[in-house]
């Protein structure tokens, strides 16, 4: 049975997205089989997956009004010959695009509308090993289906002052959601990104962290890197794109963390 995950951060700009997408990658890397959930209407999960979100018939937009199935919506990526000859693994992504700012709109008068993905991802539950769900940086509709299907939640963040008091709301939130809506619900472990170890300031965070959290922290580090930033440009995950660069390495170190880490749970 798959364990399901959030990639959740209340606030913007800490590569929720870029972590979503490198980490389904390389848990395919590793062997596991991987679902990989767009709930973002901006859709770069779909497109850093090599997916073009404006050729989708169906998206979780269809899935979570209950007019498709994640069996009809889901996509297998789709490397290049050079990506295949190094024998990267493929995931399938149930993706998004603009229609699902709709939905936030539409759910909020349907029955069981916190619910919608959790009810889907029953069906195909035993196809996968990880099901990865990128959310949206605000609590919404989207998010909360998100945190009401997970086992847990993974949060990507940044070793940085304002970083702190975002992770004091988050953490509140999944707090809210365990005691009313989902009680397996829990906080996998936090996930240190664009890390430079140049910076006092950020070994202090980082140093904080692991003090507060213990081993809620992920020993794998995800550092500043230039081939993840240029990956998606490319319609690639950087562990595809550069599977030598630091950054891609760092993202295979943390889904082999994450493997042994579910065994734990």
């Amino acid at each position: 049975m798959a364990k399901i995950f959030c990639v959740a951060n209340q606030k913007g700009g800490v590569g929720k997205t870029t972590t979503t997408v490198n980490l389904a990658a390389g848990l395919a890397f590793v062997g596991q089989r991987v679902l990989m959930v767009d709930l973002d209407p901006q859709g770069n999960a779909t497109m850093g997956s090599g997916i073009d979100k404006r050729q989708l018939k169906h998206t979780v937009y269809d899935v979570l009004l209950e007019e498709a199935t994640i069996t009809q919506s889901r996509v297998k990526t789709q490397w290049g010959e050079e990506a295949a000859r190094r024998d990267m693994a493929t995931f399938d992504v149930l993706g998004a695009n603009r229609d699902l700012a709709g939905a936030e709109v539409e759910l909020v008068e349907l029955d069981r509308r916190e619910n919608r993905l959790r009810d889907a991802l029953l069906l195909v539950q035993k196809d996968y090993d990880f099901v990865l769900i990128d959310c949206p940086p605000s609590l919404s509709m989207l998010t909360l289906n998100g945190l009401c299907a997970a086992h847990g939640v993974v949060v990507p963040m940044q070793c940085e002052y304002f970083a702190l008091e975002g992770l004091t709301d988050l953490v509140n939130t999944i707090k809210q959601v365990h005691a009313n809506l989902n009680k397996e619900l829990k906080i996998i472990g936090l996930l240190r990104v664009m890390f430079d170890p140049r910076i006092t300031l950020q070994v202090q965070v980082s140093d904080q962290l692991k003090d507060h959290f213990a081993d809620k922290v992920f020993n794998a580090v995800i550092p500043r890197n230039v081939r993840l930033a240029e990956a998606p440009s490319y319609g690639l995950p950087g562990v595809v794109f550069d599977p030598s660069a630091k950054g891609s390495q760092a993202y295979i170190d943390f889904a082999r963390e994450m493997v042994s880490r579910v065994q734990t749970l």
